[in-house]
């Protein structure tokens, strides 16, 4: 059964999810905890040889193959390959349940298009729908080892009234090498068909809709069958498999606690990952490698995710729910185009027909709520400057006679003046010479220091020749 735990996540708390670190079904320890004792018996097991059973020359020997093996495994990219595949697994594993097909929406419109309160009615919607859940059924025979344990032949299909045995036979009768979970669909669309020929469906419309509805549950059911033909390439899953166990495998020999290099002058490199370089007297003696085996809780962990989740119709602990699926799918579709069919409530006055907005009640615990305000829109707040010159619409189009108000910057309009024209040249005037310059003042100066009146003289004049024109409208 899938182990849900969206109630004890529902609030963030302090310590939000460490009581889940205390489940077992569904955790990783319980997945894991074989892989994780047999690399601690084997990393106790070269630790004991190199400790107890090796003589000083071999113990030299061995500190320098574990040396060799420590630098070895920091070459293998297991963080890159290991993270690119489990994404790639999770959201395989999201689309797979996505594709199961659910009856809710072609209930709906076969309830609402195949008319008829006397038996033959009842009998054209009941089949209808039973074809549906037949179709699902046959799929999920074909993807899940529970659907298969539950229906193990056809005959245990009859039994529990999927299928008649005059459609089994039929069924049994139409040679195919392929998986025939589509013969169902087929089946519905006949009878669809006969149906609107009987008057039982009223127009092509609805008749199209009910197609429509059956070709989307059609595509799921072979969707489904196409994720279960067609694997993650098997090469992938190898470099990772092979990644993961030679990355430990280097690591039982490499992460052992071995004596010092001796000799001057030779670097001595740490065994295990964050560790300061080795002082005169060695590394720290440590017999339990603490970071080593939360790496291989870390990394394998990872791994074993992948492994459960690559394949979700097995019999795992978070593995798809198909057989409760079929029931309730069944049990369902049944009853909307049975039992609901033209059963309505009568129809009455809603609680706020006379009110010109409705307010639900809240309750004590949730009040407090109601005095929030509504959201309106992230601007809704927002301060508008209150210069009317900056609110007046003008025209800017290319052959607008209006001339555009100078474009300011926040920064130069604090260090210059108010009214100073900014530096920026939009797209539309670059190039083009409209007028007099805008800073006369700086060619007053210029002629002032040249020292020639009459040249400041005409400068003069030309200024104000061009303010006048820029005043007109």
């Amino acid at each position: 059964m899938t182990v849900s735990y969206t109630l004890k996540v529902a609030e963030a708390r302090f310590g939000g999810f460490s009581g889940l670190l205390l489940r077992w079904r569904g955790s990783i320890y319980k997945l894991l905890y074989k892989e994780f004792l047999l690399f601690i018996a084997l990393y106790a097991l070269l630790s004991i040889t190199y400790r107890l059973l090796l003589t000083q020359e071999q113990r030299h020997v061995y500190a320098q193959v574990a040396r060799y093996c420590n630098r070895s495994a920091d070459l293998i990219p297991l963080s890159f390959v290991l993270g690119f595949y489990v994404t790639l697994v999770v959201n395989r594993w999201w689309a797979q349940y996505t594709s199961i097909p659910l009856p809710d929406q072609l209930m709906c419109v076969i309830s609402a298009s195949v008319h008829g309160v006397d038996q033959h009615g009842r009998l054209l919607r009941r089949t209808l729908i039973r074809y549906a859940n037949l179709a699902s059924v046959l799929v999920l025979r074909s993807v899940s080892t529970r659907v298969l344990k539950r229906f193990p032949t056809m005959e245990h299909v009859v039994d529990a009234g999927f299928m008649s045995q005059e459609e089994r036979k039929k069924f049994e009768s139409l040679k195919s090498d392929f998986n025939k979970y589509w013969i169902p669909c087929v089946w519905f669309t006949n009878l669809a068909a006969q149906a609107r020929r009987d008057g039982r469906i009223r127009d092509d419309i609805a008749l199209c809709l009910l197609l429509e509805e059956l070709n989307k549950y059609r595509a799921k059911c072979s969707m489904l069958f196409h994720y279960d033909w067609i694997s993650i390439p098997l090469v992938y899953t190898q470099v990772v498999t092979i990644a993961v166990y030679s990355y430990f495998a280097l690591s039982l020999v490499g992460r052992q606690f071995v004596e010092p290099e001796a000799g001057p002058g030779k670097p001595r490199e740490p065994l295990e990952p964050g560790q300061e370089p080795a002082s005169t007297l060695g590394d720290l003696d440590m017999y339990v490698p603490l970071t080593t085996l939360l790496q291989f809780f870390f990394y394998a962990g990872w791994l074993k995710v992948a492994e459960q989740i690559i394949n979700p119709f097995g019999e795992d602990d978070d593995d798809f729910e198909t057989n409760q699926l079929i029931d309730r799918n069944l049990q369902v579709s049944l009853l909307s185009v049975d039992d609901m069919y033209q059963n309505l409530p009568p129809a009455e006055k809603d609680l706020y027909w006379d009110e010109d907005s409705a307010q639900p009640p809240y309750t004590v615990a949730t009040a407090a709520e109601a005095l929030r305000p509504s959201f309106l829109g992230s601007t809704f707040n927002l301060r508008v400057s209150d210069d009317p010159e900056q609110n007046v619409q003008v025209d800017t189009s290319p052959g607008s006679a209006r001339p555009l108000p100078a474009a300011q910057t926040p920064l130069l309009g604090h260090l210059f003046a108010a009214g100073a024209p900014s530096p920026a040249i939009s797209l539309r005037t670059f190039g083009r010479v409209r007028g007099a310059p805008r800073t006369p003042h700086l060619l007053r100066l210029r002629a002032e220091e040249g020292g020639d009146p009459e040249a400041a003289d005409r400068i003069e004049e030309a200024s104000v020749g061009s303010g006048d024109e820029a005043g007109e409208p």
